[in-house]
């Protein structure tokens, strides 16, 4: 008997698809998707232009896939359910209380919540003495002033946010206080406000077997993604090194793991942030029980020469993966209109060093999406479009990745 996955993917997002298309492709599985969008729609973005992306055994449109009672209804619709699975970090809590009314095997709602609420997630991680940031959760002003008289700078950020996402940084008490007369944080509304880290931006992207880790990689930010946020005109970098035993790795390789333990991974994937101050002691910024975006999940394929997309599937249909070697270094370069500021209806006018990037970096190239001219500005930090390289040789890619940023010039118009 073919096991019924019942995927919850709101809109037909290309990120997300991709995933999707995993699951369809996957031997012995029946998908069944929850959408927002049509059936049509969502069916045809699923297949993609040649019709031959992936096909969904039933698609059930629903009003908000953040609503439990919604899902609950649509699930039932798919008569007996196996999995239930999202790769969107907001619908992690929502899918947990479907599963438990349901008593469907997952993650329960005990467990997404020490996941999706950052403030409890480093609660947790400092009762078991694993390193993280200072933090408080402040639910009126005074106390989010009195926690700033005595960590600066600092950070914030929603308790439930997604990385760097609708993060900013305080460096003196009275930028906080700014903020918070239009944003006053409430007991409804709380404030997460932490210790700024200052020091290298790493990923620990893991895979774990009930309840085992079995598996991770390490990426490193360049520059950080609050950086990145704070400016948007700046191209980044991504590099998955070839190196796991790297000095600077080996203190998270211990406490990775344990963390995983202790806030209640099971089976899945998982994305860390993580920091190594300059005296080399490190600090857990936050986890998420999902695959890791902007195009990470790519970059641990090109490393390891798999198809990692497919192994989620496997994992996550079969709670089945096989550990696979890491063969090559690799990293993505992220492309960015240069305009220091940009209106409504911008869009890309051109891209500069196409040719120059060809000669250069063309034997490293094993896949990219240029921006298009005319294709609208886009509203997320991963910008317009990407190159990712691979080589035998870290510093290679690293090499490369830098010229990428320097060559290849959007336009914006």
């Amino acid at each position: 008997m073919p096991r019924t996955v019942a995927f919850v993917a709101p809109f037909g997002m290309e990120s997300t698809l991709r995933f999707v298309r995993a699951m369809a492709a996957l031997e012995g599985v029946r998908l069944c998707v929850i959408t927002q969008e049509s059936e049509e729609a969502f069916a045809r973005n699923l297949g993609g232009a040649d019709g031959r992306g992936g096909r969904a055994s039933r698609i059930a449109r629903i009003r908000d896939a953040h609503d439990p009672d919604e899902l609950v209804r649509a699930l039932g619709s798919f008569g007996e359910v196996d999995v239930v699975t999202a790769i969107l970090e907001p619908l992690q809590e929502p899918l947990a209380v479907a599963r438990e009314r349901l008593g469907i095997r997952g993650m329960d709602a005990a467990e997404a919540r020490r996941f999706r609420d950052k403030a409890h997630m480093k609660e947790v991680l400092r009762a078991n003495d694993l390193p993280c940031a200072r933090h408080c959760l402040a639910r009126s002003a005074e106390e989010a002033m009195a926690f700033a008289g005595e960590v600066l700078p600092l950070v914030a950020k929603p308790p439930a946010g997604a990385g760097a996402k609708d993060t900013f940084r305080v460096e003196a008490p009275e930028d906080l206080a700014h903020w918070m007369r239009a944003h006053p944080p409430s007991p409804s509304r709380p404030l997460l406000l932490e210790e700024f880290v200052q020091g290298d931006e790493f990923s620990f992207d893991s895979v774990s077997v009930g309840g085992r880790h079995v598996f991770h990689s390490i990426n490193e930010y360049a520059p950080t993604p609050l950086q990145v946020m704070e400016t948007p005109w700046i191209q980044w970098t991504v590099l998955c090194p070839r190196e796991l035993d790297d000095p600077r790795f080996a203190e998270i390789q211990r406490a990775g793991p344990r963390a995983l333990d202790v806030l209640g991974m099971v089976t899945g994937m998982t994305h860390m942030e993580w920091f190594r101050r300059a005296d080399g002691s490190i600090a857990i910024s936050e986890v998420a029980a999902r695959p890791p975006g902007a195009q990470f999940t790519s970059l641990i394929s090109y490393a390891h020469d798999v198809d990692m997309y497919a192994a989620w599937a496997e994992l996550t249909a079969f709670e089945r993966f096989d550990p696979p070697p890491r063969r090559y270094a690799a990293g993505a370069a992220y492309l960015r209109g240069q305009q220091r500021s940009a209106g409504p209806g911008v869009r890309v006018g051109a891209v500069r060093g196409l040719e120059r990037a060809r000669d250069e970096l063309g034997s490293l190239v094993c896949e990219a999406k240029i921006p298009r001219p005319g294709q609208p500005k886009a509203q997320s930090y991963e910008g317009e479009g990407y190159v990712i390289l691979r080589d035998e040789s870290t510093e290679k890619v690293r090499e490369g990745l830098e010229r990428a940023v320097e060559i290849l010039q959007v336009d914006l118009a």
